[in-house]
């Protein structure tokens, strides 16, 4: 099986069912997870942060949540995060990857802007379908979630959405690796939820279907494609 063959193994029902912090433990028992109480701590901070309450809240993907939300979602858009950038900045010994072959994921780190989607989440059921996403984005402290200012591509201001922000004093923030090593853990890295392969080509096929073509994302992709294609 080539690394861009798995499926990706985070679903809603592994959310609901709360199994997501026990799949991480046992491929990687080294790692800190949040405590229930934390991460319960953490949504209700960022609620009573909210800047403004009306029909549901935005939410900012940039990476995984564009093709595999996972919550249900009242609507979308695209949309353009305000003073953050999109990096490949966080390791990853589980999930997709492992702690001999780690993998590589996105972050939001600060400065720039970064063209992606908000999700709009509706009034009804907003704190059970935040809860999901807690479980899922804030299972370690890899993130740190924020109300950032959004704007469409005209340049009209939506607002804010949540964003979950890279953490970089932990020490599974890895903003300083060399793009080699990023293409590297790209191409090999593999874990409970699938390759990190598949990660990046389904986020540049996300993004390419909402019509935006990110620097970055096709910089790697392609440098990937190559690194996989087979041998003379």
């Amino acid at each position: 099986m080539k690394p861009t063959d798995a499926p990706s193994g985070l679903t809603r029902d592994l959310l609901l069912a709360g199994h997501l912090p026990a799949m991480i433990a046992q491929a990687n028992p080294d790692m800190r997870l949040t405590t229930d109480a934390e991460r319960t701590a953490s949504l209700r901070a960022i609620l009573q942060a909210r800047p403004e309450h009306g029909d549901g809240l935005w939410v900012f993907a940039y990476g995984s949540l564009i093709w595999n939300p996972a919550i249900h979602i009242a609507g979308r858009r695209m949309a353009r995060a305000v003073g953050w950038h999109r990096s490949f900045c966080l390791s990853t010994k589980a999930g997709r990857g492992t702690p001999d072959n780690p993998g590589v994921m996105l972050g939001l780190r600060q400065g720039g802007d970064c063209v992606g989607a908000v999700l709009r989440v509706a009034e009804d059921g907003l704190e059970h379908e935040l809860d999901l996403l807690w479980r899922r984005e804030m299972v370690a402290d890899g993130y740190i979630p924020l109300w950032v200012p959004v704007e469409d591509q005209a340049g009209e201001k939506l607002g804010q959405a949540i964003a979950f922000t890279i953490n970089p004093a932990v020490p599974s923030y890895c903003g300083d690796l060399a793009e080699d090593e990023v293409v590297r853990r790209l191409a090999t890295a593999r874990g409970g939820l699938g390759t990190a392969a598949e990660y990046l080509f389904r986020t540049r096929d996300g993004l390419r279907g909402m019509g935006i073509r990110d620097p970055l994302v096709e910089r790697l992709a392609n440098q990937v494609t190559v690194a996989l294609a087979p041998g003379d």
